[in-house]
């Protein structure tokens, strides 16, 4: 039974930091892409998608943590 709860733990993990990545994408990599770098009012948001993304990142690190041992 360890090994199913900890297989649905891992693909949780899995999902929300394949979302820490899609936010930080969005926020950061996209608009230096397309050559709109954050200036100004911009740079908040661009500051916001990435602490949003850490932030997700860092609840799929604490996701982890109830993993079983065998």
């Amino acid at each position: 039974m360890n090994a199913i709860h900890n297989a649905r733990i891992n693909l949780l993990a899995a999902a929300l930091n394949n979302v820490a990545l899609a936010f930080i994408v969005a926020g950061f990599v996209a608009p230096a892409v397309t050559g709109q770098l954050p200036a100004g009012g911009r740079a908040l948001v661009t500051v916001a998608w990435i602490g949003l993304g850490v932030g997700i990142h860092l609840c799929a690190q604490l996701v982890l943590g109830r993993l079983r041992q065998p």
